[in-house]
């Protein structure tokens, strides 16, 4: 008997085996959960997501392509899933983009209007975009989760527009769950501490991140992906039933250090 039990949702942002969204999908099944999946447009993305959630004992999923940054894919994506489901339980927003050119150290005040209204665009209102939709698929309440990092709070050399995105998304998440909290729809973050992931290496500097992390966090290491993934489990089931506006700290404790 899982946490998850009965409980279904979609998730945004597989891209392998090793993203931050599979080590969730992971835990959501592994609790008993029945996910969804929404990938890029194209049949090369499509194999990609298959190929990932067949790794977890999953065959013949539920997909569709989705680029969030076009109101009219998701509009499409939340009519199938009225369609095909009715209703749903939750959501994992996982996703996020800046053009690598500006995720350079030094080269924050170089940022363009157009990568910066992208980074913002993708990385955060998409967040505001599901919600809106996902009012009508949760007609009895749900939760909805996305995936932040420190560096929207402090900081870090090579993160740069990215920061600025995250820092969005985090209050959009407070925003959010501050109106929908009466219609019993939780929103809450993870700021996950660096992993391995196709986004995290774009970054520049990113070796270093995880070096620093492991020296200077209180447990002395960098986390693990299912660390983050039980996270986003509890989150999304009802044992967390009274949080929400939240942005939970995933990171081994760094978060805490002033030196």
């Amino acid at each position: 008997m899982g946490i998850m039990d009965g409980k279904k949702g979609i998730v945004f942002g597989i891209a392998n085996e090793r993203s931050y969204a599979w080590y969730i999908t992971q835990s959501l099944i592994q609790q008993g959960a029945e996910c969804g999946f929404c990938h890029l447009p194209g049949d090369k993305m499509q194999r990609r997501v298959v190929k990932a959630v067949e790794e977890l004992g999953v065959s013949d999923p539920w997909l569709a392509p989705c680029d969030a940054s076009r109101d009219e894919d998701l509009d499409a994506v939340f009519a199938k899933i009225a369609e095909d489901y009715g209703q749903i339980d939750f959501i994992v927003h996982s996703i996020a983009f800046a053009d690598r050119q500006y995720l350079e150290k030094g080269n924050f005040h170089t940022t363009t209007r157009a990568a910066w209204n992208q980074a913002l665009d993708i990385s955060a209102y998409t967040l505001l975009a599901m919600a809106q939709r996902a009012v009508s698929v949760m007609p009895d309440g749900g939760s909805l989760i996305s995936m932040s990092y420190y560096g929207g709070e402090k900081v870090i050399p090579g993160y740069n527009v990215m920061g600025i995105a995250k820092a969005a998304l985090e209050h959009t998440t407070r925003y959010l769950a501050a109106e929908l909290g009466e219609k019993d729809i939780r929103v809450n973050s993870i700021s996950g501490g660096p992993l391995r992931t196709l986004a995290a290496m774009a970054v520049g500097g990113i070796s270093e991140m995880f070096d620093y992390q492991a020296a200077k966090a209180p447990m002395k290491r960098n986390i693990t992906g299912e660390e983050v993934g039980d996270t986003a489990a509890f989150l999304l089931s009802d044992m967390s039933s009274g949080v929400t506006g939240e942005i939970i700290y995933v990171d081994a404790g760094f978060n805490v250090m002033g030196l």
